[in-house]
């Protein structure tokens, strides 16, 4: 029944695509950082 809510209703919909855009979102803010990072650290040197 909680997998039918999931994908049958218009809020559950809605909650797949925050989750995935959270993820996305943690993902590029993860990438973004460390090649700055490493960018800043050869700068350094």
């Amino acid at each position: 029944m909680a997998w039918q809510l999931l994908f049958g209703s218009d809020m559950g919909l809605f909650s797949l695509f925050v989750i995935a855009f959270v993820i996305a979102m943690a993902i590029f803010l993860y990438r973004y950082a460390t090649k700055h990072m490493e960018e800043d650290a050869r700068q350094a040197k």
